[in-house]
């Protein structure tokens, strides 16, 4: 049993609410260790609630990766998260160059990474897993008689729900094709977005699901949400993450259509609305750190969460002098 688990958050950006239900899990395990944070952004509000923040460079630098691993070292780093998709695939290629540390990389395995953070892929994979999924193709080539209307346009490998769009007409059609970046051409769903937060554990196993309807998004992330039970909806994020073969949280998306569940994207990291899910009982930080550092913890039957719980969400500040800010620059991680 392990008396102390650190654990790091690559890209923390505005997830402070999650570093908060974390620092939470460990008052209530009585456990100790550190949360540590690193974002390219000393305006990055998360890096303010972390025991030790550090400005890492981008993660397209040739030195991301062995910046990483350094701090992991430097800071006897347990567990590593990643906050956005565009660090899962870098850290699961670059699993073992950081687990020599003795840190977890709490992600899925390369292989899932690139179908997660490919929308073409992923949809190639839920149709092989037999899950209903938007009819769907690719930009190239299209001609405005192949399709009805409404359809949905969205990036290839895209994020945060930047630059998705409904199409309504072969004019918008012919803009969208041009001004979306690979572009994926769905059939339209009207129904309400379900967004399933799922959490495996360090083997693979399924701990949890919890289902929320997504009532009101800003900047891709939910503002206003609701939990909602569909046993059938479980079943099928219990199947897609076992698939996939997941470690940690992921997140799977899907719209109603007559009220049947149409399986769309996954995110392979905590999702923006996770709170809600903690709240409503899954308790995911908890279990993880519990998991980590080897003490019991009583979780719940699957598909175990309050159902009708209701989330709205407000924006809080940070106030930072240019003292403040020149010491957060000062946070630049340098090896050694």
């Amino acid at each position: 049993m392990k008396k102390e688990i650190n654990i790091l958050f690559t890209s923390a950006g505005r997830r402070v609410e999650l570093l908060r239900a974390f620092r939470n899990a460990y008052k209530k395990l009585n456990l100790s260790g550190s949360i540590v944070a690193v974002d390219i952004d000393p305006l990055a509000p998360a890096l303010q609630v972390a025991d030790r923040s550090y400005i890492v460079p981008p993660l397209t630098s040739r030195n991301y990766i062995s910046t990483i691993r350094d701090i992991c070292r430097s800071s006897c780093i347990h567990l590593v998260f990643a906050l956005i998709d565009p660090d899962i695939p870098i850290l699961a290629a670059n699993r073992n160059m950081l687990e020599v540390t003795g840190a977890r990389v709490v992600v899925v395995p390369h292989a899932a990474a690139t179908i997660a953070t490919d929308k073409w892929l992923t949809y190639q994979f839920l149709c092989g897993l037999d899950v209903r999924t938007p009819r769907s193709r690719l930009g190239e080539g299209v001609s405005h008689a192949d399709f009805e209307y409404p359809l949905f346009i969205k990036p290839r490998f895209g994020s945060a729900s930047k630059k998705t769009f409904k199409v309504c007409n072969g004019r918008e059609l012919s803009f969208f094709l041009e001004y979306v970046p690979n572009p994926i051409i769905q059939e339209y769903l009207p129904g309400p977005e379900i967004t399933n937060d799922v959490l495996c554990d360090f083997e693979g196993n399924v701990l949890a699901v919890v289902s929320r309807q997504r009532i009101e998004v800003r900047w891709g992330e939910v503002t206003k949400g609701i939990t909602i039970y569909d046993s059938s909806i479980i079943d099928s994020c219990v199947r897609i993450a076992k698939k996939l073969q997941a470690i940690g949280p992921i997140t799977v998306q899907c719209i109603l259509k007559e009220g049947i569940p149409y399986f769309t994207e996954i995110n392979a990291r905590f999702g923006g609305g996770l709170p809600l899910g903690i709240a409503a009982g899954v308790d995911s930080p908890r279990w993880l750190l519990a998991k980590a550092a080897g003490l019991e913890v009583e979780i719940p039957t699957l598909g175990t969460y309050q159902v009708g719980l209701s989330m709205t969400r407000f924006d809080d500040s940070f106030f930072l002098s240019g003292e403040d800010i020149d010491e957060m620059e000062s946070h630049r991680f340098r090896p050694g």
